[in-house]
């Protein structure tokens, strides 16, 4: 579980969130564990921080 330190930064990974790297675009997208459903994606081609990746 995921908890905010009060230091800014969180200990742990979100719940309920993947990513994925789209080697078409280069960017990392954010999935939904639940429903499978994309809910974000990255600009810059660093992945998202705190967020577990896909293999």
């Amino acid at each position: 579980m995921a908890k905010n330190t009060g230091k800014g930064f969180r200990r742990g990974a979100v719940d309920d969130r993947s990513q994925t790297h789209n080697p078409t675009t280069g960017r990392w997208t954010k999935r939904d564990t639940d429903t499978g459903r994309f809910i974000d994606q990255k600009s810059d081609g660093k992945p998202f921080k705190g967020v577990r990746k896909e293999k």
